[in-house]
Order: C-alpha cells, then sequence, then structure tokens
C-alpha cells in the first residue's frame, strides 16, 4: 500500500531515519574487524599472552557468528513478518539491534560476547529487506532505486567515517567504546523511525511459507553461492585488516584506521561504479569484477610488507568488491521471480555467508600459523571460486534458455 500525498521534506526525514540505522548496521558489522587484536586481548588475555595469532583467530569468530546471525534472520524474520505492517517491523528491528549491541558492550566473557554478536546479526537483513520496500513506498512510483540507494547510504558513510572513528575510540578507550556509540546510534534510529516513517500496511496474505518457495529456484542457489563464496574473498581480507597493517606491514596501529578509511573510500566509489556497469552489461560486469578482485588481492598479498602498496591494494579491493555488490543483488533479483521482497534479504544472507566464511577461513589460516599474509591469499581462491560458480550459472542459462522461475529445482 503507497503512502497517499507524503510531503517532501516527510518523505526525506523518514529516509534520513533510516540511513541512521543502515549506518548504525555499518559500524557494528565491520568495525570488530578493526579492533580483532584489542578484543582478544582483552577477552582472552592467557590464550593471547601465550600465542597471540591463536587468540587474534580465535576473536575472529565474533566476525563469523554475527555473519552467521545474518544469514539465519534475514530469510526467517522478512519472511515471518511479511504480513504485518512495516513501519513497526522496522522499529522493532530497530530496537533488537539497539538492545543486542548494548549486550556486546556489557557481556564480561568471550563465550557471551559471541552469543550477543550472533543475536545482533539477526535483524540485519530484515532491516535493510523491508526497509528498501518502506523507502520505496516513502518516495511513491518509479523512484524505488532512489529510495533504496538513500538508504544504504549509511551504510556506505559507516565504512568511510564510521568504521574508521569507532576504531580510533576502541583503540584510545577500548573496544567496548565502539560498541557504545554503536549502540547510541541504534537507539537514535529507534526513535527516529518511530516519529517519522509513516504507516505502511503489509501484505496479510504472505507467509513464511510462500516466501521460502523462492529457494526452489535453481538460479537462485548459484546467485547466493556466487556472493557468499565470491564476496568472501573480500571478507578473507578485510576481516585481518588490523594485522595486515601493523604485522604484516609492521606500521604502528594509528594507521589502522587510515587504512579502512581507504577502504571505505574504495567500497563506495566501488559501489557507484558498480551499479552502473551492471546496468550496462550485468555477465561482464559480473564476471569481470571477480577476475579483477582475485588479481588485486594477489598484487596486495605480494606486497603486503610495504605499507604504501597496502593502502593501494586495500582501496582495489574495497572497489572491486563493491562494485560486484550491486551487481550480485541484481542478479538475485532478476532470478527470483516474483519473490523480489525476500530476494531483497537473501542478498544481505549471501553477503555474510561470505564474511563467515572468509573470517574463519582467514583465522585459521593464521591459527596455522601460515602468517598475517595468509587471509590475503585465501581471497584469491574464494575469488575465483565465485568465478567458476558465475560461468558455471550462465552455461546453466544459456543451455536451458531459462531464468529465474522457470529454471526449478525438483519437488
Amino acid at each position: 500500500m503507497t503512502t497517499p500525498d507524503l510531503p517532501r521534506s516527510a518523505a526525506r526525514w523518514a529516509l534520513f531515519a533510516l540511513a541512521i540505522g543502515s549506518f548504525g548496521i555499518g559500524m557494528t558489522e565491520f568495525v570488530v574487524m578493526g579492533l580483532l587484536p584489542d578484543i582478544a586481548r582483552e577477552l582472552s588475555p592467557g590464550v593471547y599472552a601465550d600465542d597471540p595469532e591463536a587468540a587474534i583467530a580465535q576473536a575472529g569468530w565474533l566476525i563469523t557468528l554475527y555473519a552467521a546471525g545474518v544469514v539465519v534472520g534475514a530469510p526467517t524474520i522478512a519472511g515471518t513478518v511479511a504480513k504485518y505492517p512495516r513501519h513497526r517491523v522496522m522499529v522493532f528491528l530497530a530496537l533488537a539491534l539497539t538492545v543486542f549491541t548494548a549486550l556486546t558492550l556489557v557481556l564480561p566473557t568471550f563465550e557471551l560476547v559471541a552469543a550477543s554478536r550472533f543475536l545482533a546479526g539477526l535483524p540485519h537483513g530484515a532491516y535493510f529487506g523491508i526497509g528498501a520496500l518502506v523507502a520505496a513506498d516513502v518516495l511513491g512510483p518509479g523512484k524505488r532505486a532512489q529510495g533504496v540507494a538513500f538508504v544504504l547510504t549509511g551504510l556506505t558513510i559507516a565504512n568511510v567515517v564510521g568504521v574508521p572513528l569507532g576504531t580510533f575510540l576502541g583503540q584510545q578507550f577500548g573496544w567496548r567504546a565502539a560498541f557504545l556509540v554503536v549502540a547510541v546510534i541504534f537507539a537514535a534510529a529507534t526513535i527516529a523511525i518511530a516519529v517519522t516513517v509513516p504507516h505502511h500496511a503489509g501484505e496479510p496474505s504472505r507467509t513464511l511459507r510462500a516466501e521460502l518457495r523462492v529457494f526452489r529456484i535453481g538460479q537462485v542457489w548459484f546467485a547466493l553461492g556466487i556472493g557468499a563464496i565470491g564476496f568472501g574473498g573480500f571478507f578473507a581480507v578485510y576481516s585481518y585488516i588490523a594485522t595486515l597493517v601493523t604485522e604484516a606491514a609492521g606500521s604502528p596501529q594509528w594507521v589502522v584506521p587510515i587504512v579502512l578509511v581507504i577502504a571505505g573510500l574504495g567500497m563506495t566509489t566501488g559501489n557507484l561504479v558498480g551499479g552502473r556497469l551492471a546496468d550496462r552489461d550485468l555477465r561482464r560486469s559480473l564476471v569481470g569484477g571477480l577476475i579483477a578482485l582475485a588479481l588485486v588481492q594477489a598484487l596486495l598479498a605480494l606486497t603486503a610488507g610495504w605499507i604504501v602498496a597496502v593502502g593501494f591494494f586495500v582501496f582495489l579491493v574495497g572497489f572491486f568488491s563493491a562494485a560486484l555488490s550491486p551487481t550480485i543483488q541484481t542478479r538475485l533479483m532478476d532470478v527470483a521471480g516474483d519473490n523480489q521482497s525476500i530476494a531483497a534479504a537473501l542478498n544481505h544472507s549471501a553477503l555474510n555467508m561470505g564474511n563467515a566464511m572468509g573470517a574463519a577461513l582467514g583465522g585459521a589460516v593464521i591459527a596455522a600459523g601460515l602468517g598475517f599474509v595468509a587471509p590475503v591469499w585465501v581471497g584469491v581462491v574464494l575469488a575465483l571460486a565465485g568465478l567458476a560458480i558465475t560461468l558455471v550459472s550462465f552455461s546453466v542459462e544459456a543451455r536451458t534458455g531459462r531464468r529465474g522461475a522457470a529454471v526449478a529445482l525438483p519437488r
């Protein structure tokens, strides 16, 4: 149901409220990556004293568990709440993000903090998926993409400003200070959404069972695989960027936020360019983007001892990974048939499967004693695996001459 005659100023305030929440999500998801040594030192002091690499690898599970929460929560929550008024759902999701982030802030042990990170990930995908529908409704017909882009702007800005700032605060005042800032942002988003987002009816006829039929579409599984495995290459690098800067390149800790800003700028630029390239030729953008991501990660691994090269290639890794994001999203929407709402949420599930996989494999190779550059080589392998899935997907589509709902798995 479209919101009737919403004044332009009111629409902007509603979109701004949604963007505050996406800014907080960007911070809570990525700020951990720059603070892994600090978190490991506090939550696993004994392990850190004996083997810092093992302690940092263990702390990497906080990234993996958050991503696992996104993977689980995105389809289940989006499907379950589809029938409820969306403005109320958004308030509930923002409040859940506030509470679970506050738990991360106060819980004393690694195990409890790990559980809170899983819980914090649950509302992530549903927030973006349902928020996209609300944003489209607020702006009216013909402006859906503009609304979605505005909401995602918060996530983009978080990688340029919020994550480096949170990393700096965490390094100066303890890693919990970063999560205090995130909790305050989510609380502000909850209030702002409740005040500014207008009534938006749900779809009473939609059920979780109906929404989950999207998983019967074969090409949806290929698209999810491309996002989960191919994009995992980026997270294998980004998850351990702090140790790449301080250990591999031998730079002081204060350089880490600067490199994070560089990565954020690359992601911001790549997101803008990737959307345009996908509109022109989605197939070439997807194949070319994965090849480029594998190449720049290989060059990063080979030059990781020089901080200037690290900054340059981290920018390019951020650029090509972010350029792939709208391309993968578009591919998923293309093949999802009538299941557009859950497809929007599933995109975040796929990307966070990549987050979980990249962080876990990156931590595993560090714990195995292969060094702090080893996660970058993991990224190369994952990007090439994503390329292989892409080529298989296009080959199957060309052979059958169909895509989307027509390419269905057996019952």
